[in-house]
């Protein structure tokens, strides 16, 4: 009898999550003893109710379009699953005839791929973790899928305020990035600048403690120096209390609600320092874009959910896809997967290192940049500097 695989999508999208649904779909058809490839519609809480779509019903067309689509074609939660959760999705698997489970997600989801893989391990269900978040914050593997594509994104979306704001060269802009304990896609803002005095002209990352007098005196200084500044901020900041820079707006027993990071900062920046300052969030914009989707990320994506199956199909369980980077002599990028243990995955999470932070915290090394700037894929457009070889009225 043929066996079935299950695919889960737990946490929030980005914008290769289903690329690495299309590698996994791509495998299955490679696998004769693979039946059929069910989708669990809606994450965990779709095994519980027992939501499942045969994906291989649809012509390669179709599934084509995975690769192109934003969000996930299969649906997400954040449903909490509870130990007698765990142990019923056994007898449904069984019931199924699925073998292979296969999760796809973040943190989160890598704590809930281990558990399933205990209830699982002694009947014979092989469960693989496929890693994926914007917020590169899995353990043990050199970044996740989901990352270049918000990396690439938040470049873009940087260069591009960078020209608008240095046009009219009159306020203090701040942008907010997603990744509230790691400034992993924050920094990946400082993909923008091609010369000195390139947007973004100050970076903050959560991994610091923000001192509001310093930002205060850069601010100042860059405004004075350049009078259009354009500062990239992360969600998650917080003061050298650990606590964040925006109380919370609202609290539930499983949830805190916070402002806008970026919206506080301009308010600080008008009323401190009387200079005119605005806020940008992106947001859900910075997982979700197709138009910025980094080819190297899609690549990857699809690399990462061909390699889960494939080990499942092998006997591997309770292991996790990681990518490690590999050392060249020219330097050009190059990287491998490996399978990596669950258990020391679950719930690890990977902030950003300090030699990645410049000391006064407000900016990001060389050496960061070195490390990211394979990930985004293609060159950014190129921004024609109007201002230093048309305008001559500045003069």
């Amino acid at each position: 009898m043929a066996d079935n695989v299950l695919v889960v999508h737990g946490g929030g999208p980005t914008a290769v999550i289903n690329s690495s649904l299309y590698g996994v779909l791509k495998e299955a058809k490679r696998q004769p003893q693979v039946d059929k490839v069910y989708a669990a519609i809606g994450g965990s809480e779709g095994i519980l109710k027992e939501r499942f779509l045969d994906l291989l019903q649809y012509p390669e067309e179709k599934l084509k379009l995975l690769l192109k689509t934003p969000a996930t074609a299969i649906g997400s939660s954040r449903y909490a699953l509870e130990q007698e959760d765990y142990e019923a999705m056994v007898g449904i698997f069984q019931k199924y005839n699925i073998k292979y489970v296969l999760l796809n997600g973040g943190n989160g989801t890598m704590d809930t791929c281990g558990r399933i893989y205990e209830v699982c391990k002694d009947a014979g269900i092989r469960v693989v973790g496929i890693p994926k978040t914007i917020d590169n914050d899995i353990a043990l593997t050199d970044h996740t899928p989901g990352f270049g594509s918000a990396a690439r994104y938040i470049a873009a979306t940087t260069a591009e305020i960078g020209a608008d704001v240095k046009s009219m060269p009159i306020h203090v802009c701040i942008i907010e990035a997603m990744g509230r304990n790691a400034g992993w896609v924050t920094a990946a803002s400082a993909l923008a600048r091609k010369k000195t005095g390139d947007a973004p002209h100050l970076i903050y990352l959560p991994e610091r403690p923000f001192d509001e007098k310093e930002f205060l005196e850069d601010v100042k200084r860059l405004h004075e120096e350049m009078g259009g500044v354009v500062i990239v901020a992360s969600e998650g900041l917080k003061n050298e209390k650990g606590e964040p820079i925006v109380p919370p707006i609202f609290k539930t027993e499983r949830a805190v609600y916070y402002g806008d990071v970026s919206a506080y900062l301009a308010e600080l920046v008008i009323k401190k320092l009387g200079i005119k300052a605005r806020s940008e969030k992106p947001g859900i914009s910075g997982r979700a874009s197709i138009a910025w989707q980094s080819p190297v990320d899609r690549n990857e994506a699809i690399l990462a959910g061909s390699v889960a199956l494939k080990a499942a199909i092998e006997g591997k369980s309770g292991v996790m896809v990681g990518f490690i980077r590999e050392e060249t002599a020219d330097g050009s990028y190059k990287m491998h997967t490996e399978l990596l243990p669950i258990k020391e995955v679950m719930m690890h999470e990977r902030v950003l290192p300090d030699y990645y932070i410049t000391d006064r915290g407000n900016d990001v090394t060389s050496e960061f940049i070195e490390w990211c700037r394979p990930l985004i894929g293609p060159e950014l457009q190129e921004f024609v500097d109007f201002q230093e070889e048309y305008v001559l009225w500045r003069e």
